[in-house]
């Protein structure tokens, strides 16, 4: 996928113009949010669990080579066959080699993200096959030939109306009815993909876990689609990143009870099923081959990195949902695969931090991504770091740097602080009274702060600073 991060600011500003963006975020926050927290309070020993993950992804990071190498000896030794892709080249090119055979022309796919990092789509339709997602998120994109714009939802940006002239567009063709009622959609997407999933020669599926002590993929899914990529076709390819690795189906449990309550606030996903390797003799059903492509692209670089942490991340995508700036402009303003906080910290590991220079600052810094991530990651302390590279590299502009530079000398020295902000809230009272950029208790514009009040008024502070008051109100407590 052609990364385009470097347009962050322009596609943003465009994004916070698009009314029915603006619809449908603004239901996809609510539901996401409502519903993980009634899933956490259900939970008592949320907590243990986060701590149970962060220390076993820790432990599996620490020892990835082993537990990789563990999964292929335990995936071949189940019948099936483990290729490693370096990077997205490798990827294309390890599935063309597979499909580039006699009668192979379907092919049928679940969601898998890290196939969106190579264009894997792109590469199997110009070899002449026929690529059909099954995800109905993934599928209503690929009609509106669009990316994804959320990791688990990928078409939450998309209102009703929008996938009815979708469905409108491409299915009154071959006999459907226009449909406008959610059920209505959801019915006419599954008679549509049913003949799909019964004439694919292949089958591409990604996979949430690894597990290296079976040589298991787990793939957990709501609309079982992943299942019928996975078996109906005579071969199954399971592309998915090295680091979705764990030790054993106990630490599988503890996981599970995370990722359904973090990503969509259900106790557990409708499916989850675990693939051993092709069909065996008496087996009723099932692929013939098993391939199971592991993609590295540039995340063993982060291995003992100040950003390891990131690694941990499961994909659930409940950072993405609290966070402010993702819930205004959407998934595609980020440019690349990955969007929210957790894709602005791995895009510019990914595909480099020259190529996304401007994610880093799409944080408030508000923390809301740390506390609700079910591994523990720290959001917030790696887009910092991400920020300290930025300096350190000379890819910030010289406002940039001189305000920050300014910033450093006023704040570490106490009494000027103290000085510059009394005589700051001094001049915005005496510009208020004045009443010139002043309407109804709020400035239209201000010094120093264009950024903000480009979008919105800014509130007329006090007549005295923050700080003031404090020190007033310790001193009436003292007597």
């Amino acid at each position: 996928m052609q990364a385009k991060s470097r347009q962050f600011r322009e596609s943003a500003k465009v994004a916070l113009l698009d009314e029915d963006l603006r619809t449908a975020m603004s239901r996809a926050e609510g539901g996401f949010v409502d519903t993980r927290r009634a899933a956490v309070e259900e939970l008592e020993n949320f907590q243990e669990y986060r701590e149970f993950a962060r220390e076993t992804k820790n432990h599996v990071l620490g020892h990835l080579d082993h537990y990789l190498c563990l999964f292929e000896k335990n995936a071949t030794a189940s019948g099936g066959r483990v290729h490693w892709a370096a990077n997205g080249e490798d990827v294309n090119r390890i599935v063309l080699d597979i499909c580039n055979r006699p009668g192979i022309g379907k092919i049928t796919k679940g969601k898998s993200m890290v196939s969106e990092e190579s264009g894997l789509n792109a590469a199997l339709e110009s070899g002449g096959h026929q690529v059909v997602e099954t995800d109905l998120g993934e599928y209503i994109i690929q009609l509106a030939q669009e990316t994804p714009s959320h990791i688990i939802a990928p078409a939450v940006h998309k209102t009703k109306q929008a996938v009815t002239d979708l469905f409108e567009e491409f299915h009154n063709e071959a006999g459907y009815p226009k449909v406008v009622e959610h059920g209505d959609i959801v019915n006419q997407a599954r008679q549509v993909l049913r003949d799909h999933f019964c004439t694919a020669d292949v089958g591409i599926t990604g996979g949430n876990f690894l597990v290296a002590e079976t040589g298991s993929v787990a793939i957990i899914t709501n609309e079982g689609n992943g299942d019928l990529t996975a078996t109906l076709p005579d071969i199954h390819i399971v592309v998915t990143s090295i680091e979705k690795v764990i030790p054993d189906l106990q630490s599988l449990g503890g996981f599970l009870r995370l990722l359904g309550r973090s990503a969509t606030g259900q106790v557990m996903s409708v499916y989850t099923t675990l693939f051993n390797g092709p069909r065996r003799a008496g087996d009723l059903d099932g692929p013939t081959e098993f391939h199971v492509v592991l993609v590295d692209n540039g995340r063993s670089g982060v291995l003992g990195t100040r950003h390891q942490d990131i690694l941990r991340c499961i994909k659930c995508g409940a950072c993405m949902n609290h966070c402010p700036v993702y819930t205004s402009v959407g998934g595609h303003a980020y440019g690349w695969v990955y969007p929210g906080p957790m894709g602005s910290v791995v895009t510019p590991l990914l595909i480099g931090r020259k190529n996304a220079p401007d994610l880093p600052y799409a944080c408030t810094l508000n923390g809301r991504c740390k506390t609700v991530c079910p591994v523990m990651i720290p959001l917030p302390e790696l887009l910092r770091e991400h920020r300290n590279n930025l300096v350190e590299m000379g890819e910030t502009g010289i406002v940039h740097r001189l305000g920050m530079w300014a910033w450093y000398r006023v704040a570490r020295r106490p009494a000027l602080y103290r000085l510059a902000t009394r005589l700051y809230v001094l001049k915005l009272n005496l510009i208020a009274r004045l009443g010139s950029p002043f309407r109804r208790g709020s400035f239209r514009s201000i010094p120093f702060a264009g950024g903000w009040t480009r979008t919105r008024d800014f509130p007329v502070p006090q007549a005295t600073t923050f700080q003031a008051q404090w020190r007033k109100r310790g001193r009436r407590g003292r007597s």
